[in-house]
């Protein structure tokens, strides 16, 4: 009787239902998960009042606005090296311009020269000199000079005399000069020898003494053909851009 009291029973289970368990908890797991990410972002959209739909269709739009900005930014790159292209030839067409325009200044500088060289006759004739003009160069105390003697005439001969500059100024409290050979190397004597039938032109670059201040430059010009003659010129002392054309 002891023995029907503990009775075993067993009970036999197919190994593919435990495997369909399993499969079927695994599901439910994932669908809780899904719709735990669903429900958050749903809630989340409505937190920031996004709409779902909206914020799907900005998303999808982004990689077509990244390449609208790409292709924004390449033109606007070629508009910059254009518009540069464009400031540059202009400021070429400009500085063509205002050398031609110089140009044809010089030129009709010149040509007023030549018409002054063949004087008419209500116009004194004979030996003048032109101002005398300075320019400065690099070093501050060093200057390039020019100074002209011109013969006026209806008929040209040739003109024979000497010609002596000299640098007024002050030195200190004094008032003193210095011949122009004794401050260029250009100049080998300060009695400059003349000879032209038009003009002759005397260049060359001085040196000024230290602590002097120039004031201007006195100039004799004396002709013993074709015809005596001598005549004495005061020109300040005025540094200019450029020298006067006098066709050279």
């Amino acid at each position: 009787m002891a023995s029907d009291k503990y009775r075993t029973v067993i009970k036999h289970q197919h190994v593919r239902y435990r495997e369909l368990k399993l499969l079927v908890a695994c599901v439910l797991i994932g669908l809780v998960l899904v719709l735990g990410f669903f429900l958050g972002r749903q809630v989340a959209y409505s937190d920031m009042g996004v709409d779902p739909g909206s914020y799907n269709a900005m998303k999808a739009s982004i990689p077509a606005a990244k390449q609208e900005i790409r292709t924004l930014k390449q033109e606007l790159d070629v508009l910059q090296i254009q518009n540069q292209l464009d400031s540059t030839a202009l400021e070429v067409v400009r500085k063509d311009i205002a050398s031609q325009k110089d140009q044809i200044g010089r030129l009709e500088e010149g040509l007023r020269f030549y018409k002054g060289l063949m004087a008419p006759e209500d116009i004194a004739q004979g030996l003048s000199l032109r101002k005398l003009e300075l320019l400065a160069t690099e070093v501050s105390n060093r200057f390039v000079f020019r100074l002209v003697a011109q013969q006026e005439a209806l008929k040209h001969a040739t003109v024979k005399g000497s010609l002596s500059v000299e640098l007024f100024g002050r030195q200190g409290q004094e008032t003193i000069s210095y011949p122009l050979a004794e401050l260029s190397e250009d100049i080998e004597d300060n009695k400059i020898t003349l000879r032209f039938r038009y003009f002759q032109a005397i260049e060359g670059e001085l040196a000024l003494p230290a602590k002097f201040t120039p004031l201007g430059f006195s100039v004799i010009a004396s002709t013993s053909s074709p015809r005596k003659v001598e005549i004495r010129e005061q020109f300040p002392w005025e540094v200019q851009e450029r020298f006067s054309y006098v066709g050279k």
